[in-house]
C-alpha cells in the first residue's frame, strides 16, 4: 500500500470477526509506546456509552450501539493532521483530525463503534456481514457537514498519514490550472467522495472499483448527461446484483459539485500520464 505513515500513530485492528461477531482486537501505536486493546477491553473503558445514531448510514435506519469517543483515542494527534481508515472490503477513506478529535456535544462527534462478541449487528444485506466489529459513526453529524464517505465501517485500521496531495502527485491538477478553477473544486471532490473506493493515474489505496482515468476517463466513454445520471442514481443506468456503488443526491453531491467533478476528471483525462502540479 502507497502510503506514507507518520510515527506519531498507527491504529491497526487485528480482526477475528464472523457471523458470530467474535472478539477482535485493536493494536495502538503512538510515538515509541505500543498497545493492543480487546473488544471487550474497549467495550469495558469508563469512557464507553450507548450511543443513539438517527438514520445510520451504514443501515438506513436508527441504530444503537456501545461506543468509546474517537478523541479518546487519538490523544497528541494535532488537528491539522491527516487519519485514513482502512476498511475490509478495500474501502479508504481519509479524515481529517479535528472533526475526530471535537468534543463538543453541541457538534458533530466521532464515536468508534464496537460490536460485542457473541451479539453480532444486523447483516447489511443478505449475504454480507455486518458493519463490524468495529465502526465510525457520528452523533449530530449535520452540525459538521459530515458525509456518508466519513462513516467508515468494517474497520480494519486507522493510522496517521500524510495529506493525500503530498502522496498521490499524480492526482492533481495541472500546473498552472487556477485554483479558482471548477477543476480545483473538482479535485476537492473527488478526495471526499470518489478517492474512498478508487484510484486515478494509477495512484491511491483504495481498492473497490477501477481506475477512473487508466486506461480511460469515464467521460471519454460516456456522455455527460449519462455519467450524470449514473452518478446520481447508479443502479437506474446500469444494474447487477454485486454493484456496490452509492447514489449520490443533491444533498450529499451538490449539483454545483457534480459539475465540477465532471470537470476534474475531464482535465484529467487530457493529461493522463504527465503528472500532477509541482507540490515542491
Amino acid at each position: 500500500m502507497r502510503t506514507l505513515c507518520l510515527p506519531l500513530l498507527v491504529v491497526a485492528c487485528s480482526l477475528a470477526a464472523s457471523a458470530a461477531a467474535q472478539a477482535a482486537t485493536l493494536a495502538v501505536q503512538a510515538g515509541a509506546g505500543q498497545r493492543t486493546v480487546s473488544t471487550e477491553e474497549l467495550l469495558a473503558r469508563p469512557d464507553a456509552q450507548a450511543v443513539e445514531i438517527p438514520a445510520d448510514v451504514a443501515y438506513k435506519r436508527d441504530m444503537r450501539y456501545r461506543a468509546v469517543p474517537i478523541a479518546a483515542l487519538l490523544e497528541g494527534v494535532a488537528p491539522e493532521a491527516t487519519l485514513q481508515a482502512v476498511a475490509l472490503d478495500g474501502f479508504v477513506a481519509d479524515l481529517a483530525a479535528a472533526p475526530l478529535l471535537a468534543t463538543d456535544p453541541a457538534g458533530a462527534r466521532a464515536w468508534l463503534a464496537i460490536e460485542p462478541p457473541g451479539q453480532p449487528w444486523p447483516a447489511l444485506g443478505e449475504g454480507k456481514p455486518s458493519a463490524g466489529p468495529f465502526y465510525l459513526v457520528w452523533t449530530n453529524p449535520a452540525a459538521g457537514g459530515i458525509v456518508p464517505e466519513q462513516w467508515p465501517y468494517q474497520m480494519a485500521a486507522l493510522r496517521l498519514v500524510a495529506p493525500a496531495a503530498e502522496r498521490f502527485p499524480a492526482m492533481q491538477p495541472q500546473a498552472g490550472t487556477s485554483e479558482d478553477s471548477p477543476v480545483w473544486r473538482g479535485f476537492q471532490v473527488f478526495r471526499t467522495h470518489c478517492m474512498v473506493c478508487h484510484t486515478l493515474n494509477g495512484q491511491g489505496d483504495a481498492s473497490m472499483g477501477p481506475d477512473l482515468n487508466q486506461p480511460h476517463s469515464p467521460t471519454e466513454y460516456m456522455i455527460a448527461d449519462a455519467l450524470r445520471m449514473y452518478l446520481r442514481d447508479p443502479q437506474a443506468l446500469r444494474h447487477w446484483p454485486q454493484a456496490r456503488m452509492p447514489a449520490f443526491d443533491e444533498n450529499i453531491l451538490p449539483q454545483a459539485d457534480l459539475d465540477a467533478l465532471l470537470a476534474y476528471l475531464g482535465h484529467m483525462a487530457q493529461s493522463r500520464g504527465q503528472g500532477g502540479a509541482d507540490t515542491r
